[in-house]
């Protein structure tokens, strides 16, 4: 993170600069002012997240600085540095949304220990702003792809098609099924598998079933996987099953069927 300290003793913020060892403190870069005007232009320059700021100043103080920043819409955090605790001060700085106020003269590794506690409040929320936009576009995904299945369940042509499409993406899933597919696309499995029969002359469990059976035809051909590895990349978990549903479908057994195309 950025930080800027602003000191009318350019001596005191050179030093705070060169001596606090800010990587220790979650700051990457530290930039200097030594009035209010020059805080400003800073500001203008460079996309500080952390001021380190005297109150105490010539002219302008560092009230009036927080006051500009904040009418400027600059989402900046403060710590004030001060060697008066003023109440009037105190409660100002509070209300411009400043929750630190560090008395002078102060440890160098209390002030680094201050801003550390920024930049952890500073993470914390971007981190929520993070979820927060993450799940803002997770519902209009869902938002959208709930769209694309209306529109898809008043077109049988399409609503078949899309059928076929997760079919083929989800051949592997044990779990593939009329009613598995029917609530991913949101219809009654009945009407989905009416459809389905209209339009590609199956029905769902035959799609599947032979389509499995197919792929694991294909798979032996390739002659780098067993049997039994086949059997679960097609949706097969239990390699009986897998022997029924093929004799079935070639009236033989994939073992035959490996011998008679070897």
């Amino acid at each position: 993170m950025k930080l800027l300290i602003v000191n009318d003793e350019a001596l005191t913020a050179n030093t705070m600069r060169t001596d606090i060892p800010w990587n220790d403190y979650g700051i990457h870069e530290v930039y200097t002012a030594y009035s209010t005007e020059g805080a400003k232009k800073q500001m203008k320059e460079y996309p500080v997240e952390i001021v380190l700021c005297d109150i105490e100043m010539p002219g302008e103080n560092g009230l009036a600085f927080l006051r500009w920043c904040r009418a400027q819409d600059y989402s900046v955090e403060c710590i004030f540095l001060t060697c008066h605790a003023k109440f009037d001060y105190a409660k100002e700085a509070i209300e411009l949304g400043c929750q630190d106020y560090i008395v002078i003269p102060a440890k160098y590794e209390d002030i680094g220990k201050a801003v550390l506690k920024v930049v952890k409040r500073i993470q914390d929320r971007k981190e929520e702003l993070r979820v927060y936009q993450y799940g803002q576009q997770a519902i209009l995904k869902e938002a959208n792809d709930s769209n694309s299945m209306l529109a898809e369940k008043s077109n049988p042509d399409a609503l078949a098609q899309k059928a076929v499409e997760m079919i083929m993406e989800r051949m592997g899933d044990e779990e593939l099924s009329v009613n598995n597919l029917a609530e991913m696309l949101y219809v009654h499995p009945v009407y989905l598998n009416r459809i389905f029969k209209e339009k590609t002359g199956k029905t769902i469990n035959k799609y599947i079933t032979e389509g499995r059976i197919q792929k694991a035809a294909e798979l032996m051909k390739t002659g780098k996987y067993t049997l039994t590895s086949i059997a679960e990349q097609v949706g097969y978990k239990n390699y009986s099953n897998f022997n029924l549903m093929f004799h079935r479908y070639f009236h033989c057994t994939p073992s035959q069927y490996l011998k008679e195309r070897g």
